[in-house]
């Protein structure tokens, strides 16, 4: 499943590569064209050493950093589509290749913040999925919530891809939407220094196993002179063991082969463990079809606007004011 298998595209399956970007030190428009430029070079390069690759994933702040004095300048902002998207979809064209792409993106209201976006470019290098961070992480990111919700797309040897960023993957319900919706590999980049690299693990292997999907997730990886990011790349099966796994190597390239139709078959054949079937068809042994609804308070109130947690007002943050964030709405760090 490593490097050393993972020459050439697998019959029935696909070859996918994970790169361990070193995180950026952005401080200038300069310093993130030069970002761009070394995504594609690298793009070329992976793709030149593995031909048989047909999906390759660059990790969340990859383009723009994370230089959160400037996040929200709008030199620092780019639209999708923009130039830079279109830089990279020339580059997946050349290179046949899917590829995924991280993009702070130009909210179109002037007065709400930014979009915490990712894109998914196929081997014609047009954008064949594009993802706004549903979840920002509170609450050091400013970014506005997402409004696209969790769409799935086409990719290589018959899989559906989604791709969740960085936060979204400690939401299990997230994942179970973008399964609901059929996606058979989730992608998750992600920028996350090292305070939550055990739970980052463990949640791509239980969304792996609560799905019956597999799981691709990279982070970035080194020191910005701030933080250390750990970079980790895992690929995990569909039942929840982690097939290959990187370490904290900036630039380690992490290589497996995917067998979307393994997922596929597991989730029409399985009795036991089939979870995402069974959530909705409670106890079909006793009950032919099954119990439709678990009675599940929170979904109810959620689905009513309602949500609201039993401490909830005990809570002490609320909004990014540790952080120097206005807490009233509106677009800030013009």
């Amino acid at each position: 499943m490593g490097s050393s298998g993972s020459m050439n595209k697998p019959e029935n399956g696909f070859l996918c590569a994970l790169i361990q970007f070193p995180v950026p030190v952005v401080n200038s428009r300069a310093d993130i064209d030069k970002q761009i430029e070394s995504i594609i070079r690298t793009l070329h390069a992976t793709k030149a050493g593995y031909p048989g690759l047909e999906l390759i994933v660059f990790p969340e702040y990859s383009t723009q950093g994370l230089n959160t004095a400037k996040w929200l300048t709008e030199e620092f902002l780019c639209d999708v589509p923009g130039p830079e998207t279109d830089a990279f979809g020339k580059a997946c064209k050349e290179a046949g290749v899917y590829g995924v792409f991280s993009i702070m993106e130009r909210n179109p209201d002037p007065n709400k913040n930014p979009y915490n976006t990712a894109i998914i470019i196929d081997p014609n290098g047009e954008i064949c999925l594009k993802y706004r961070k549903l979840f920002p992480w509170n609450p050091i990111e400013p970014w506005y919530p997402g409004d696209l919700g969790m769409p799935v797309c086409d990719g290589p040897a018959g899989s559906k891809l989604a791709v969740c960023i960085c936060h979204d993957g400690m939401i299990p319900e997230l994942a179970r939407e973008a399964a609901y919706k059929g996606c058979n590999v989730y992608i998750r980049i992600s920028g996350y220094s090292t305070q939550v690299n055990e739970q980052w693990i463990l949640t791509n292997r239980s969304n792996a196993w609560h799905n019956l999907m597999y799981t691709l997730a990279v982070n970035l990886a080194g020191y910005d002179n701030v933080f250390y990011y750990f970079g980790e790349g895992q690929i995990t099966n569909y039942d929840g063991t982690v097939l290959v796994q990187g370490h904290r190597n900036p630039w380690e390239i992490v290589t497996g082969e995917v067998f979307p139709h393994l997922a596929d078959q597991a989730r029409r054949c399985w009795g036991l463990e089939n979870n995402i079937y069974n959530l909705g068809h409670r106890g079909y042994v006793a009950l032919p079809g099954g119990e439709s609804d678990a009675g599940l308070t929170w979904v109810k109130d959620l689905a009513a606007g309602k949500y609201c947690l039993p401490w909830e007002d005990e809570m002490e943050i609320k909004d990014g004011s540790i952080y120097g964030y206005p807490t009233t709405g509106g677009r800030f760090g013009k």
